[in-house]
Parts: structure tokens; sequence; C-alpha cells
């Protein structure tokens, strides 16, 4: 890998490990979510830094131009997070349409209570309250 081809490596390894950073610091991306991208931007950096590493993966791989290894590796990460985020996306969609069937049953419970109030006289709630409430008015007015 050529000393240019190693700069830009390690400047797009390290501006994507210092944006997952300032995005966790200023609460854009949980901590819960930015575990991967900090994992996966390390081991970018580490790549990019360590020569021998990324020789010895490309060997490994079979791949005759070591940079290609860091798009392979980029390219990786980006599977994994898709994957992870589908799964919790999956699982806060079942999560909403569980709010949304308690909402509905909350909705109708409420809607059979109100039936229910608007059935009932005032007076039959407490026996006598509406009468000591007149007569409580009644005298306010005289006095």
């Amino acid at each position: 890998m050529t000393d240019a081809v190693q700069v830009i490596a390690i400047s797009i390894s390290a501006a994507l490990l210092l944006l997952v950073l300032e995005l966790v610091r200023r609460r854009k991306l949980t901590e819960e979510h930015s575990f991967i991208w900090i994992i996966g931007s390390i081991a970018l950096l580490c790549l990019s830094i360590r020569r021998d590493i990324l020789h010895a993966t490309a060997r490994t791989l079979g791949v005759h131009y070591p940079p290609a290894v860091l798009i392979l590796a980029l390219g990786f990460l980006v599977f994994v997070v898709s994957l992870y985020f589908s799964v919790v996306l999956s699982q806060q969609r079942k999560l909403i349409e569980r709010l949304v069937e308690d909402l509905a049953l909350l909705e109708s419970d409420l809607r059979e209570l109100r039936r229910s109030v608007r059935t009932v006289a005032p007076a039959d709630v407490v026996p006598g309250t509406a009468d000591h409430r007149r007569q409580a008015g009644d005298q306010r007015r005289v006095s």
C-alpha cells in the first residue's frame, strides 16, 4: 500500500471514529447502537495503520491489492450493522403493535366508563349531594 493510500485510509477511519463519538456526545446515537460502529471503525483504523496485518489478511484471503481488504471490511461492517438494525427494528415494531393494542383496550374501557357515568344521575353517585349543593347555593345568595 502506498503512503498516500495509507494516509487516506487512516484519515477516513479516524474520521468515522470521531463522527461516531461526536454523535454519541450529542445524543444523536445511543451508546447501545454506537458500540458496533466504534468496534468497526477501530478495526478499520488498525488495518489502516498496521500494514503487516493488512498484508497478512490480504494474503490469507487471496487478495492481491491489500487496500481492497479495507473495502471488504467496510462492506462486512455495513452488513453486520444493517442486520443488527433490522433486528432492533423488528423488536420495536412488535412493541409498537402491542402498545397500539393496549391503547385500543384502554380507549374501549374509557368509552364504557364514560357511558356508565352518563347514565347515572348526579344525585345517585353520592346520595344527597346534589340537594345539599343547591341548598348551600341558595343560602349564599340570600346572605
